[in-house]
């Protein structure tokens, strides 16, 4: 009887060793995606720690030996942070919202009612997503120029309100998915309670669409706060800078750049500048990354 029972202990045992070495590749795997996504911000929390003299230094390329805090007050100071920070708050909370309130609507318009050249809307919709930027800045500046709203946030922050702005088409397909996928029991019972078309959205769908909603809201700042070649052309004033255009004032004015034998090096200022703009966002990322990624999956974008 001892002599059956070997070869199945045998074939557990070799099972057991194919799932440990199979673990351990996956987490080597990990390990690897992990560091090639840390690299850059180790890279640049070091030497915005360095001074100028040690920045060349290959003897302390991760270990600094005297970290210069006061880098990043300098920073501050040359970049007008609280000013530029006030400003991209402004911008990316009002293009969020107008993004989540005028893409919502349309998808729900697309996805729950049938009329005439409703595939070549959204394919149009769609379509818009590879057009760049640049192509529309100049009848778009000339329009905004006519409109009196040059030097203002306007130009960035009303096309929101109208389904356009950064990514709005891919905005657009995200509720439109996730519209898709609703029983239309619901909005018959609410129908028969009594509720015209606008009152079933806004007080039925839209709120279940609370994934939705805080996926269209994360990209939206994230894309609008690092966009920086729609401020450059609308925004003038050193009053309206936002800390994009601060950042390249701060890479512009001060000597930041070095030559040396290893090729071109960016100092201290201009890697504290450009942690102390993705700082909000990562502190956004670390309290709203495990809702944000099961917003994902439930927008059917995961799949």
């Amino acid at each position: 009887m001892k002599g059956r029972k070997a070869p199945k202990d045998v074939n557990f045992f070799k099972k057991q060793i194919s799932q440990t070495i199979l673990k351990i590749l996956v987490y080597i795997l990990l390990i690897e995606f992990m560091f090639v996504f840390i690299f850059p911000f180790l890279y640049m929390f070091t030497n915005s720690l360095k001074s100028p003299l040690h920045l060349a230094d290959m003897s302390s390329k991760w270990l600094v030996r005297n970290p210069q805090w006061d880098n990043y007050r300098e920073a501050m100071d040359k970049m007008f942070y609280w000013r530029g920070l006030k400003n991209n708050l402004i911008v990316v909370i009002s293009a969020a919202l107008g993004q989540i309130l005028s893409c919502s609507f349309i998808a729900y318009g697309l996805a729950r009612f049938k009329f005439p050249g409703r595939n070549l809307i959204f394919g149009l919709i769609i379509f818009s997503l590879i057009i760049p930027p640049q192509v529309l800045v100049i009848p778009l500046y000339i329009q905004y120029s006519n409109l009196g709203m040059l030097d203002t946030f306007w130009p960035i922050i009303l096309p929101t309100f109208f389904g356009m702005g950064l990514k709005g088409g891919l905005f657009i397909f995200i509720f439109r998915q996730f519209f898709k996928s609703l029983p239309r029991e619901l909005e018959e019972a609410a129908r028969i309670d009594g509720c015209s078309t606008f009152r079933t959205y806004a007080n039925i769908v839209l709120p279940l669409a609370k994934s939705s909603i805080l996926v269209t809201a994360i990209l939206s700042v994230v894309w609008h706060w690092n966009d920086s070649f729609q401020p450059s052309i609308y925004l003038m004033v050193p009053e309206r800078s936002l800390l994009s255009m601060s950042l390249n004032l701060l890479m512009t004015n001060v000597k930041n750049v070095f030559q040396t034998a290893g090729g071109t090096i960016v100092s201290p200022l201009g890697m504290a500048g450009a942690i102390l703009i993705i700082l909000p966002l990562f502190i956004m990322y670390i309290f709203l990354q495990r809702k944000f990624t099961q917003g994902i999956e439930r927008t059917g974008l995961a799949n």
